[in-house]
């Protein structure tokens, strides 16, 4: 029997709940599929910073770095909201993107019929949605130097760099156009060439890749023009590529799609091959949500689908990813709903609205009857 070895991080907030739900999950699908899971926990985040005074320890980011994928929770949270703090969790974040070389973000967004009722747009703007935001994660503003503030108030100024170099933007492109290949063969490049350097030297970059991939129908597009694009015709979008910013910030309003933050995964992805596939950490793309924190109350599903990512890119393990995505839809067809899902006018359907424990519940119940032992 394979054995796995899989780091999470339960972090704060809803994490550690969705977390274990999503454990289960993994568990259940090993009995069906034959595997075993070698789960490592690690603190991060905020916990860890009450615990150790740090984000996260840099033995904590080798014990990742040993495992054959990350499955993260969220961090942060009300009690370490101060940004002006010299110690704050997001910081795990990018200690464990640059020190585990993962670049590229995929965040995979599609519209569930059964949900179309959950979204803020017409039902007629989410027909055929299925798109995949590919986020580049180790350079840009985020990265780049910057100057706080130290002046009088009324004379302060600050200061943040953006920073890019072509070897970055050429590998998170370059993998785009491999995904784009694998769908429907259009890339959409996301930049503000019409004021930025950097983004007329990523948009020089994304040219030149195009001639190398002819089968792939390559467009650019302004960053504000494709935000606006994303909720007025979402379903021309196949597969989106951008810069590290604009990347979390178009990731997350087109995660309002779907219906809820709560359903959406996402897969962060380097170069670094394990002895069964890609190495990458997974996460859903909320956040701690804090006020739901201990209540049973959070929605599992986009920890659970982030679950499948981790199956499909670094297990290797397509018909484990394929199997717990499908649960997934049958459990949701079944009208098993969180409340962050459940519509009080949809007396006709009459979802059973359950918490994070039950919800997971449906879906390994889906699973087991779809892959009987």
């Amino acid at each position: 029997m394979t054995t796995y070895r899989i780091a999470t991080i339960p972090g704060d907030g809803v994490g550690p709940e969705v977390v274990a739900a999503a454990r289960r999950v993994v568990d259940a699908a090993g009995t069906r599929f034959g595997f075993a899971v070698e789960w490592t926990e690690i603190v991060a985040g905020g916990a860890a910073i009450d615990a150790y005074g740090v984000a996260i320890r840099p033995e904590d980011v080798e014990a990742c770095r040993a495992s054959d994928a990350v499955l993260l929770g969220a961090v942060g949270g009300p009690k370490w909201d101060d940004p002006s703090a010299a110690v704050r969790p997001e910081q795990a974040l990018f200690a464990l993107r640059g020190g585990l070389g993962l670049f590229a973000n995929l965040r995979p967004v599609k519209v569930h019929p059964a949900l179309v009722a959950s979204s803020p747009l017409r039902p007629e703007l989410l027909e055929g949605v299925d798109l995949l935001i590919v986020r580049e994660l180790t350079g840009g503003v985020y990265f780049g130097e910057r100057q706080e503030a130290s002046a009088e108030p009324g004379d302060r100024q600050a200061l943040d760099t953006v920073p890019y170099s072509e070897a970055e933007i050429r590998r998170v492109v370059s993998l785009a156009i491999g995904l784009a290949l694998t769908r429907r063969k259009r890339l959409t490049s996301v930049d503000k060439a019409n004021v930025l350097a950097t983004s007329r030297l990523w948009r020089a970059v994304v040219r030149e890749l195009a001639l190398r991939a002819p089968d792939v129908e390559v467009s650019h597009q302004l960053v504000d023009s494709c935000a606006m694009l994303l909720v007025k015709r979402p379903a021309s979008f196949d597969v989106i590529v951008t810069e590290n910013m604009f990347g979390d910030i178009l990731s997350d309003e087109a995660s309002v799609l779907a219906g809820s933050l709560g359903l959406l995964p996402s897969a962060s992805l380097g170069e670094r091959q394990t002895e069964h596939g890609t190495f990458g950490l997974y996460e859903p793309i909320h956040g701690s949500a804090p006020h739901l924190a201990g209540q049973d109350r959070a929605n599992p599903i986009g920890t659970i689908l982030s679950a499948a990512m981790l199956a499909q890119w670094s297990l290797d393990r397509k018909d484990v990813a394929a199997a717990i995505e499908s649960a997934v839809s049958h459990a949701i067809d079944e009208g098993w709903r969180t409340a962050d899902l459940a519509d009080p006018a949809d007396l006709d359907d009459r979802p059973v609205v359950v918490g994070t424990t039950a919800m997971a519940t449906a879906v390994i119940d889906a699973l087991e009857a779809a892959v009987p032992a």
